[in-house]
C-alpha cells in the first residue's frame, strides 16, 4: 500500500544517478514525495565530525536554486509529474528547523551507507519521525558519490555517464562545471599552502 506522503533528503552536490535511484525508490512507495535539499545555504551548513569536508565551499559549489533546477529537470527526464513531488530546504545540520519545512506526518526514507547516515538517522529519530530504511550498504557498495563526480569534473575526467542527461546539460550550459573546477583548484592551492607552512 502506498504511503500518502514521503520525504527524502540529500545535498545533491551534484545530482547523480545514485541520487535518482534513491529518489525513485522512495517515490514508488508514496503518492507525494518531498525532496529535501540539505546545506540549503551557508547559514544552515555546519561542520560535522562524521564528514568534516561537507561544509567546505568546494563540497558545496551549487546554490539551492541551482540544485532545485537540476532536480526538477531530472524528475521530468525520468517521467515524474510535478504534481507528485515538492522540493524543499532540509537543514539537517540544524534538525530543530526541519519541521519548519517538511511534514511531520510523512515517512522519511533513508539509505544507510556510513557514519554520517547513522547520525542523520539519530537526528530524525529524535524528532519523533517515522523512518523507513530503503537499504544498508557499506561505503564500498555505495557506488557513485557527489564528491566522486565533482572530482571527475575538476580533473577533466569523464563524468557525463554518472549523471542524468538533463543534469549534464544544465551544468555545462550555465558553466557550473567551470565553477566546480575553480573551487576545487582553490581548495588544492590552499592545501598546498598549508602543507608548506607546516613544513
Amino acid at each position: 500500500m502506498l504511503a500518502e506522503t514521503g520525504v527524502i533528503h540529500a545535498r545533491f552536490q551534484v545530482l547523480h544517478l545514485k541520487h535518482m535511484e534513491y529518489i525513485l525508490a522512495a517515490k514508488m512507495r508514496c503518492r507525494k514525495l518531498y525532496i529535501g535539499i540539505t546545506n540549503p545555504d551557508s547559514l544552515h551548513t555546519r561542520d560535522t565530525i562524521y564528514d568534516p569536508n561537507r561544509s567546505t565551499k568546494s563540497a558545496n559549489p551549487l546554490t539551492y536554486f541551482e540544485r532545485f533546477e537540476m532536480i526538477k529537470g531530472a524528475m521530468a527526464e525520468f517521467g515524474v509529474s510535478e504534481s507528485e513531488y515538492e522540493i524543499i530546504p532540509f537543514p539537517i545540520s540544524f534538525p530543530e528547523y526541519i519541521l519548519q519545512y517538511a511534514p511531520k506526518d510523512a515517512i522519511y526514507y533513508m539509505g544507510i551507507c556510513n557514519e554520517w547516515d547513522e547520525e542523520k538517522y539519530r537526528r530524525l529519530k529524535s524528532l519523533g519521525l517515522d523512518i523507513s530504511i530503503l537499504w544498508k550498504k557499506t561505503p564500498e557498495e555505495r557506488g557513485i558519490t557527489g564528491s566522486m563526480v565533482r572530482n571527475c569534473i575538476a580533473t577533466d575526467q569523464e563524468w557525463a555517464k554518472y549523471v542524468p542527461k538533463s543534469v549534464y546539460r544544465y551544468l555545462t550550459e550555465y558553466h557550473l562545471d567551470e565553477r566546480i573546477r575553480r573551487l576545487e583548484k582553490m581548495r588544492l592551492d590552499e592545501k598546498d599552502i598549508t602543507l608548506i607552512k607546516e613544513n
